[in-house]
């Protein structure tokens, strides 16, 4: 730490330059557990240098992914649980890039809030290291930016940036789907991080008791349940990427359903989905029944227990299905490709 450098007047104004030093000092521990063989840098310079290994790849191509935690944080700052949230920040840059077949090869961090408090801050950057690690991404880097008077001294915002890697003949770009190809459905976590200005409306978080057990959540309070981190998806769907021709991926975030499996099909296509075969998780019945949602607004609000859509020839389904459940991922057919003939890129039957 850097006792020279402080500044009265600074902290004066509410910033304290040496918690800020503080909070770096924690945060390496938890740093070092990301470390790949492309880290070429510590945390501290003032930029995160990465040498990326390309061998083996003919026309390499960078692919990039930013988001954040959204509302959801406001449930973390109720419960005073701040572990997590950076898996959450993590998952939504990396379950996106992988979607163009991309490896994660680094991911930088932003925190912004009314006082630093070292203890916090190293916490909030111990989920995101956690959320590295799952995705085999490097954290080379971050800010952290306290502003009394702009954020209450008790709260924060998170946002991410990564960065990954895929060769040209690679990127996955629907140009193959076909009427007859399968949709593989990988179930998620939970509510993920989107949707939660609703979430907070319906189960006024500020004022109801959201501590208490749940009897239709298996005995988990409704905070416990939306606080559960986002699924990272990388590695299960690097594995298939390197065994299965994938036709098409879709991350199911805000917009649910009907606004990202879309993204993925082509004109001309459709992805029709079975609705007796989705596996809905208790919280989303929970909130449909709780604020009255109907269930068109539900698959268009939320992933409804389906974190990410993977397209596969129909001739590769038990294939595709046995390596992703040997990755740990429950995975099941969700639904299939067909023809589209009034312009529709999904139909829930």
């Amino acid at each position: 730490m850097n006792d020279f450098s402080r500044s009265e007047s600074y902290a004066a104004a509410g910033v304290d330059i040496t918690a800020g030093y503080r909070s770096v000092e924690l945060m390496k521990e938890h740093i070092k557990r990301t470390e790949t063989p492309g880290v070429f840098s510590d945390v501290g310079g003032f930029g995160g240098l990465f040498m990326p290994e390309l061998s083996g790849m003919k026309k390499p191509v960078l692919v990039s992914g930013t988001d954040g935690v959204g509302t959801k944080l406001k449930l973390a700052f109720i419960a005073d649980k701040h572990d997590t949230v950076g898996i959450d920040c993590v998952a939504m840059c990396v379950n996106d890039i992988i979607c163009c077949g991309a490896k994660p090869l680094f991911f930088l961090d932003y925190i912004a809030c009314g006082k630093n408090y070292p203890e916090k801050i190293a916490q909030i950057v111990k989920g995101v290291c956690d959320g590295c690690v799952q995705s085999g991404a490097a954290l080379i880097g971050g800010e952290t930016a306290e502003m009394p008077g702009f954020y209450p001294e008790n709260e924060y915002d998170l946002a991410g940036y990564c960065t990954g890697i895929v060769d040209r003949d690679r990127i996955i770009d629907n140009s193959k789907m076909k009427p007859g190809d399968v949709v593989i459905a990988l179930p998620s976590s939970g509510v993920h991080s989107n949707g939660f200005s609703l979430v907070r409306k319906i189960f006024d978080v500020e004022n109801d008791d959201i501590r208490k057990p749940e009897p239709s959540l298996g005995g988990k309070s409704v905070l416990e349940t939306l606080l559960t981190p986002t699924r990272i998806y990388v590695r299960p769907v690097l594995k298939l990427l390197e065994e299965v021709e994938v036709r098409g991926i879709s991350h199911i975030t805000g917009g649910g359903f009907y606004e990202n499996i879309p993204r993925s099909v082509p004109d001309g296509l459709q992805a029709v989905i079975d609705r007796s075969s989705l596996r809905i998780l208790p919280i989303f019945d929970l909130i449909a029944k709780k604020g009255n949602i109907s269930e068109r607004d539900m698959f268009n609000t939320f992933n409804m227990g389906v974190g990410m859509s993977i397209v596969v020839p129909a001739r590769d389904e038990e294939k595709a299905l046995g390596i992703l459940r040997s990755e740990g991922e429950d995975a099941y057919i969700a639904g299939r490709i067909e023809a589209s003939a009034g312009g529709e890129k999904i139909r829930i039957e």
